[in-house]
C-alpha cells in the first residue's frame, strides 16, 4: 500500500488533477525558496548544514518508509551488490550537490545556482544522447545550442566559466541518469543515500561540538531551524513524488521551472546580487532554449512519445 493512500481522505482533493497540481507546486514552491531557510542558517557552515540535513532526513526518512511499508525494498537494494555501488555513486553526487548549492546560497552566488538548475534539462538531453543513445531531433539540437551559446557568452564577456552553473546541472543530471537505473522509489533511495552519508555527519558535527564551533544549542531558534532540515529535504519530494503520479509529464516539466524561477527572482530582488547584461543576454539564450525544449517535449507527450524523466530538483 503506497504512502498517498494512508493519508486521511479528507485530505486529498477528489480530482487527481487538482491535488496532483498541489502537491507539484507545493514541492516546487519549497524547492525555490528554500534558499530562505539556507540563509536562515548563517553563520552555519555548509558542511555543518550538510551534516544536519543528513542526520535529520536519515531519522524521518526512516519512519516514512516504514510507515510505506518500503523498508524491504531498501534492504534489497543494499544486498544487491551491484545497486549498492549505483548508490555510493548517487550519495557522491547528491552530497556535491546539495553542499555546493549550500555554499552557493550563502555566499552571494544564488543567481548562478538558479542558471545550473534552468540548465539541467538541457544537460539532461546530452547525457542520454551519450550514455543512452538516445536520439535529438532539429528543435531539441536547436534548444542545447542555445544555452550554448548563452554560456559561451559569458565566458566571453566575463573570461570566466560559470562554474557553480555547470556543476549544479551536470552534478544533478548525472544523479537522475543513475537514480534512474537503480529503479527505486525516491523517498526509500533518498534513505539508503542519507544512511551512506550519516556516518560522515555525525563525525563531523561531533568535531564540531569537540571544537567548541557548533551552532546547535546557541539559540532554541538555531537549534530548531537545523533540526527542521529533515522536513526541509523529504516533505518537498514526497509532494513531488505524490505529483508526478497523478500529472502528465508535460504538465510536471512546465512545473519544475518555478523552483530555479522563485530562486532567480530571490537572488536578483531580495539579495540583491550583480545582475549585468552579460548575465541579461546568458539568462536569454537559456529561456529561448528551455521554451523551444518544452514546446518540444509537449508536442511528444501529446503523441505519445518517449521524453526526458522529471527529477526532484533538491
Amino acid at each position: 500500500m503506497g504512502y498517498a493512500s494512508r493519508l486521511p481522505e479528507a485530505a486529498i482533493p477528489r480530482s487527481p488533477q487538482t491535488s496532483g497540481l498541489l502537491y507539484a507546486l507545493s514541492a516546487y514552491l519549497a524547492w525555490g525558496l528554500s534558499p530562505i531557510y539556507f540563509k536562515a542558517l548563517r553563520p552555519s557552515g555548509p558542511l555543518e548544514i550538510l551534516s544536519w540535513r543528513v542526520v535529520a532526513s536519515v531519522a524521518l526518512l526512516g519512519v516514512m518508509t516504514v510507515a510505506m511499508g518500503r523498508g524491504a525494498e531498501v534492504a534489497r537494494s543494499l544486498s544487491d551488490r551491484r545497486r549498492a555501488l549505483t548508490f555510493v555513486a548517487t550519495t557522491l553526487l547528491i552530497s556535491c550537490n546539495w553542499v555546493l548549492y549550500i555554499w552557493s546560497v550563502n555566499s552571494g552566488h544564488l543567481l548562478e545556482a538558479s542558471m545550473g538548475y534552468f540548465m539541467n534539462p538541457l544537460v539532461t538531453i546530452l547525457l542520454g544522447v551519450v550514455f543512452l543513445k538516445e536520439g535529438l531531433d532539429r528543435r531539441q539540437k536547436f534548444a542545447v545550442g542555445l544555452a550554448a551559446v548563452g554560456v559561451v557568452w559569458l565566458v566571453v564577456t566575463h573570461g570566466k566559466l560559470p562554474w557553480i552553473s555547470l556543476v549544479l546541472a551536470v552534478t544533478f543530471a548525472l544523479y537522475a541518469l543513475l537514480r534512474k537505473k537503480a529503479r527505486i522509489d525516491a523517498v526509500a533511495g533518498l534513505l539508503v543515500e542519507t544512511s551512506f552519508l550519516a556516518p560522515l555527519a555525525v563525525g563531523w558535527l561531533v568535531w564540531l561540538w569537540w571544537r567548541g564551533e557548533a551552532h546547535f544549542g546557541t539559540s532554541t531558534g538555531m537549534s530548531a531551524l537545523l533540526l527542521s532540515a529533515g522536513a526541509v529535504t523529504a516533505l518537498p519530494l514526497v509532494w513531488f513524488t505524490l505529483g508526478v503520479h497523478r500529472l502528465r509529464l508535460s504538465t510536471m516539466g512546465i512545473l519544475q521551472y518555478v523552483a530555479p524561477t522563485l530562486q532567480f527572482l530571490l537572488a536578483v530582488l531580495a539579495y540583491r546580487e550583480p545582475f549585468g547584461a552579460a548575465q541579461a543576454v546568458t539568462f536569454v539564450f537559456i529561456w529561448a532554449g528551455l521554451a523551444l525544449y518544452t514546446v518540444d517535449a509537449i508536442g511528444k507527450a501529446g503523441r505519445h512519445l518517449p521524453q526526458p524523466s522529471v527529477e526532484p530538483l533538491d
